[in-house]
């Protein structure tokens, strides 16, 4: 079996783009007391933006506990990218946010301004990115040194007994102790609807009466809960590629262990109509050779150049990842074509560290999967199951997802993480809000297509656009229905029509 604690990363993936801004880094960790003193007075921060490369950058403070104002502050990197129209073109800030949880707006801002959104949004707005609460550089959490991290996240884990099970949440337990005493009290706190709370913060200081925000995957959700909580602040708001909230941890992993089989036989099937395709027979058994592929790899990893190797676990990730966009089925094949008929593993490691974040060496570039893991853990209550509980939740997914679905199941979730979940998944209405525009794609692994549905459906001012498309979220890599009625929502205020099929 693959690493414990598996749950696919939902983000918005894009190449990832590594900057350092001007001046000193700030600080993860939380200051002792409240600056400025009060929840009132950080609404009245004024923002002090300084050059950063082609960008602008700036630090907000936000209070570490929303619902205890003397339990200190944190900080909150932003990054923006100033409104290129005229001063009566300009509508305000725009809020992005790519997805994860886990994933840093900031090293998503330049590939969102040039490949995302349209010409039209980004004359119109400043477009804001922001890491939130426990990301990148805002106060971050942090998990121990490298080595660490990459034991935790990359290594195979073998279950068959009550006793494997035991040991590996107690590997999890001390893994979760690691990163409380390096994060402190933070690791508490970075839960979504803390997060939504940052969001209208931010808003405040940045000057906009609304809120205007261009959410995907599980930026959906952070969206979705910040309309829930402010109503009557929604602007704007654009959710690609959406979590249903009323969801919990067993439908998401469901969930996406279906839309990964589905999206994994879309590329079977383009992939034996191709050329230098590896597989060979039906579609069937197009994913039977993969998942022996893998199989294999845990019993004897692959050689991969310079003294590395693919365990199962990161063959899984350099899988997985090439899903998220059928642009990217081409390395899949060259992957697999070097691993079936070479033995060798050097594109798949290139894979798995593109969705890890790291490099060749093991060196993590980001924490988003640390994250990752920590606000989960927040905002999903998990079941403990025995191993035989365990083996049969297994079972039931696997006959709907029999390539990888045993995959997803048999793994420890977070019931001996430090902090449990104290939320309860319920629907999300925002009733009083503005038109809400959610974009679901039909072949979206990473949000299948029904959760879209579903929160289009819950909200009371919900409009639902369908790309039919394979790949997770469809602005920006879709087609022109899609973007031109994103378009025209967010520049013009023109909501779509609820149910356009692009």
């Amino acid at each position: 079996m693959v690493a414990a604690a598996l749950l696919v990363l939902t983000a918005c993936v894009a190449p990832k783009v590594q900057k350092t801004p001007e001046g000193e880094p700030t600080s993860s960790a939380p200051t002792t007391a409240p600056q400025p003193g009060s929840i009132e007075e950080l609404y009245e921060q004024e923002v002090a933006w300084a050059a950063c490369g082609s960008f602008e950058c700036a630090t907000v403070q936000a209070p570490l506990d929303w619902d205890d104002a003397t339990a200190g502050t944190i900080s909150l990197a932003l990054q923006r990218s100033v409104a290129s129209g005229s001063a009566d073109e300009r509508i305000g800030s725009l809020l992005i946010n790519p997805g994860g949880p886990g994933s840093s707006g900031i090293d998503f801002l330049e590939y969102a301004v040039a490949d995302v959104l349209g010409p039209t949004v980004t004359a119109a707005y400043d477009v804001v990115a922001f890491d939130p609460r426990g990301v990148g550089q805002s106060s971050a959490v942090d998990c121990g040194p490298d080595p660490v991290v990459d034991a935790y996240l990359t290594t195979d884990t073998a279950f068959a007994s009550q006793a494997d099970v035991d040991a590996v949440r107690e590997q999890v337990r001390a893994f979760g102790e690691g990163c409380l005493q390096s994060t402190g009290p933070l690791l508490g706190e970075i839960d979504t609807v803390s997060a939504a709370r940052d969001m209208d913060l931010l808003r405040a200081v940045l000057g906009d009466e609304q809120l205007h925000y261009a959410g995907f995957s599980y930026g959906t959700f952070l969206g979705a809960t910040y309309a829930e909580l402010y109503p009557e602040k929604v602007g704007r708001l654009l959710l690609d590629g959406a979590l249903d909230p009323s969801m919990s941890n067993d439908d998401l992993i469901v969930g996406q262990a279906v839309g990964f089989e589905e999206a994994l036989a879309a590329y079977v099937e383009d992939c034996m109509a191709g050329q230098g395709c590896p597989l060979r027979g039906s579609v069937d058994e197009g994913k039977q050779q993969i998942a022996e592929l893998v199989a294999r790899v845990e019993r004897r990893p692959l050689d991969a150049g310079d003294g590395n190797v693919v365990n199962g676990t990161l063959a899984f990730y350099g899988i997985v990842v090439t899903l998220y966009d059928d642009a990217s089925w081409p390395y899949l094949t060259a992957a697999l074509a070097e691993a079936i008929t070479e033995n060798t593993g050097s594109t798949l490691l290139e894979l798995a560290n593109f969705y890890l974040d790291r490099t060749v060496d093991g060196q993590y570039l980001s924490n988003s999967m640390v994250a990752f893991t920590a606000i989960n853990c927040l905002d999903y209550p998990t079941v403990e199951r025995t191993y035989d509980e365990m083996v049969a939740f297994a079972d039931d997914v696997a006959a709907q997802a029999p390539t990888f679905g045993r995959d997803f199941a048999m793994a420890v979730g977070c019931e001996a993480w430090p902090f449990q979940s104290q939320a309860e998944r319920t629907e999300i209405h925002a009733s009083g809000a503005a038109p809400i525009v959610v974009v679901g794609t039909t072949g979206d692994p990473a949000t299948p297509y029904e959760w879209s549905v579903a929160l289009a459906e819950q909200l009371e001012s919900g409009v639902l656009i369908t790309w039919e498309g394979e790949g997770h979220t469809a602005y920006g890599r879709s087609n022109a229905c899609v973007e031109d009625a994103v378009d025209a929502y967010l520049v013009e205020g023109t909501v779509p029509q609820d149910g356009l099929e692009c």
